[in-house]
């Protein structure tokens, strides 16, 4: 990994990102566009502006699209990647989400029923498909590789770094170009969501005994993956190596994990035995950590049965809300950072510990903890699995 992208509700940039989750700071709050709904928080991304966003038809695209363009931009820049000099053949873009264009969709839709099809634009397609993420990636950067995009719901970000690996190590390419993002708020996918009693209205609270759901929230991270002999060629720095990842489907219930995490654990002991270390080598973990009752309860016991030497456990989602198929690869370049500064954030709005979850919660401050090897997990609706285990360059 040579370069990293964040555009989340903690800012715009890696930088204020890492800030806002390292204080622990809480970005929800009410939202006008929800007013009236059983349900009104969300983790809004603050104004956007980036020398990407001028160009030509950008201001067409739809908001998960922009801030894909963004992280990827700014992890470019990290990298010295230029994508003008680039063989782009060589290059891949793999993007991770659960919804697409949602909001373009609810635009459309609104047109159609109120002025009728006339009225519908001609670029609603291009800015509700899923594809349209990797594919405007892929068109802005002169990517003319492998370009594919997963959806594996809230594990989209993390399964599209297991596959961005495979394409570099099978050679299909130099350079991977690894993108989740998501933009879900609108008033239908937060009834949805309310409906299925996933949401809080007070807030998220990963791992505390009142937790209640999750807030939910947009953004994007972007992180450059190169194989190493490509990255030593052009003397590139190295931020961490992804050596390890797993996936796994519980095959139990769309929405419900399985209620002994046997597909999360599989995944967890899979992606360690891919990485070559063992349980008791890994530092901390970046947990998937939602802050719903079951899934805080069944990854806890999944944490404390491969981990019993009881590592830190962070969750970014109590600071940054819960980012659908964006937060895998937003959560990997938060372990990146914490790797790199030896320093594991702590987990906002974690006030009184859930006692029967016997895991070691990082609460209240971030907790200076060098680490080696960390465990980034992520778990979606329909049972998908995904974890990646990264270490220190």
């Amino acid at each position: 990994m040579t370069g990293l992208g964040l555009v989340t509700p903690g800012g715009s940039e890696l930088d204020s990102t890492w800030s806002a989750v390292l204080a622990g700071r809480r970005t929800a709050a009410p939202d006008p566009e929800l007013a009236g709904l059983p349900v009104s928080l969300s983790c809004r991304v603050p104004a956007l502006e980036h020398p990407v966003l001028r160009r030509r038809g950008s201001a067409r695209l739809d908001r998960a699209d922009r801030f894909a363009l963004a992280a990827v931009a700014q992890a470019l820049e990290q990298a010295g990647l230029d994508p003008g000099a680039w063989d782009g053949s060589r290059v891949a873009v793999v993007t991770g989400g659960g919804l697409g264009g949602v909001r373009t969709q609810d635009q459309a839709m609104a047109r159609f029923t109120e002025l009728g099809p006339e009225f519908v634009s001609p670029y609603f397609l291009t800015g509700y498909l899923m594809n349209m993420v990797c594919a405007n990636i892929a068109l802005c950067f002169g990517v003319t590789g492998p370009a594919l995009s997963t959806c594996t719901a809230c594990a989209s970000g993390t399964t599209a770094l297991g596959l961005a690996r495979e394409l570099l190590a099978n050679g299909s390419c130099d350079i991977a170009l690894v993108c989740g993002a998501d933009a879900g708020i609108t008033r239908l996918t937060v009834t949805g969501f309310a409906r299925l009693g996933a949401l809080s209205d007070t807030g998220s609270r990963p791992f505390d005994a009142s937790r209640d759901g999750f807030v939910i929230a947009e953004g994007a991270g972007a992180l450059v993956l190169e194989r190493p002999e490509h990255a030593a060629a052009r003397a590139a720095r190295p931020l961490a190596h992804l050596i390890g990842y797993a996936a796994s489907t519980d095959a139990h219930h769309l929405v419900s994990p399985h209620p002994e995490g046997r597909g999360a654990e599989q995944a967890v002991r899979a992606a360690l035995a891919d990485a070559g270390v063992r349980p008791e080598d890994v530092g901390h973990v970046n947990a998937h950590g939602t802050s719903t009752r079951q899934n805080d309860t069944v990854e806890a016991a999944v944490l404390r049965r491969v981990f019993p030497h009881r590592p830190p456990v962070t969750s970014a989602k109590g600071a940054l809300g819960h980012t659908l198929g964006a937060a895998g690869a937003i959560e990997a370049a938060l372990t990146v950072l914490a790797l790199t500064e030896g320093t594991v954030p702590p987990t906002a709005g974690l006030d009184v510990a859930d006692a029967g979850m016997d895991i070691d919660v990082v609460a209240g401050e971030a907790r200076a903890h060098p680490s080696s090897v960390a465990v980034s997990t992520s778990f979606g609706f329909g049972g998908h699995n995904a974890v990646a285990v990264l270490a220190r360059a």
